[in-house]
């Protein structure tokens, strides 16, 4: 949604049907199709499954013998195939360790309700990282039978504590789906839009250059 809402035109690709998506859809392995079709977007936006390595389930994930596959690589290896401007998002983790965090972005910059930090690798251009505000409070809900105030929500699980769908969908900023696992695993648009119109920026100013260079050449 951010990245419609900075003007691109978006086709999304999951390997499971996401019938509420709000754009135009393949259903397929994303990492196949960007290694296949990616060369053909002005812009690629990649966020692997993130429990390989995410803080809240890499534990649970080792436990259970690796059920969920280390995919950043691969995503990161199909972008470079595709040679055209990336972006790669994961949550705070191992990940973190692995990828180079050229930005980090935080629910407070944009007066969210949410904290929610995201960490982005910019492939192919760049940038700059805008303030980290700091946090206002703590996250509200019920911590070992005792509710706590806050100016945030916590968006993910389904435990109960964490807010109404309603009180989500408005601090995440969404309103194309009500299903608590959708929005759980949402980026807030506000995160994308931002990026998104830096690298529209980038394209243009690119794409100015080129035309220049090939009317000197002329």
């Amino acid at each position: 949604m951010g990245y419609h809402l900075a003007g691109f035109r978006v086709l999304g690709v999951d390997i499971i049907d996401q019938p509420n998506y709000p754009f135009a859809f393949t259903q397929g392995d994303a990492v196949a199709f960007i290694a296949g079709h990616g060369h053909g977007f002005d812009l690629v936006h990649a966020s692997p499954p993130c429990q390989h390595d995410c803080t809240l389930t890499a534990g649970t994930n080792a436990g259970r013998g690796g059920r969920y596959p280390d995919l950043l690589e691969p995503t990161r290896a199909a972008l470079r195939v595709a040679g055209r401007p990336y972006v790669i998002e994961q949550p705070p983790g191992r990940a973190t360790a692995r990828m180079r965090v050229d930005l980090c972005l935080c629910g407070e910059m944009f007066d969210l309700a949410v904290i929610r930090h995201r960490n982005f690798e910019l492939g192919g251009w760049s940038m700059a990282r805008p303030a980290h505000r700091p946090h206002r409070g703590r996250v509200a809900g019920m911590r070992h039978g005792r509710w706590y105030e806050g100016p945030y929500f916590a968006v993910y699980g389904e435990g109960g504590g964490k807010g109404t769908v309603a009180q989500w969908q408005a601090a995440m900023g969404i309103g194309w789906t009500d299903v608590r696992r959708e929005i759980a695993e949402a980026i807030p648009p506000a995160y994308t839009e931002l990026i998104g119109t830096r690298a529209a920026t980038h394209l243009t100013t690119a794409a100015g250059t080129a035309v220049r260079e090939e009317e000197v050449a002329a």
